[in-house]
């Protein structure tokens, strides 16, 4: 995965149409293609550094989730309605990270 900032966006393109040109001309500079793969390093660096942070939050929201299920059937009956709230809640923030992680993982 990679994420880049939108500096690093408009400097790749501007580079990518740059050596396309000169492409086309059969004289590539190798130093344009040599910063677009430094772009490319840093922005697989940040991607992966985010995915792993989905995955803690991803990781941490199924932990949650556990404990609001373990909550909900150990709960009094009278405390029963707000565990059973709880334990939606905690599902929908699982839902949330699985969408985010399944995303990040796709692009």
């Amino acid at each position: 995965m990679h994420s880049y900032t939108r500096s690093e966006s408009r400097e790749r393109a501007k580079l990518f149409r740059r050596g396309f040109r000169q492409a086309l001309a059969d004289c590539v500079d190798p130093e344009i293609r040599r910063k677009i793969e430094r772009i490319d390093q840093v922005a697989a660096a940040r991607g992966a550094q985010e995915l792993a942070a989905l995955h803690k939050v991803q990781a941490d929201a199924r932990q949650d989730l556990a404990t609001a299920k373990a909550t909900e059937r150990t709960a009094p009956r009278a405390d029963r309605p707000a565990a059973r709230e709880a334990r939606k809640q905690a599902e929908q923030r699982v839902r949330l990270a699985e969408r985010a992680v399944h995303k990040a993982e796709r692009d």
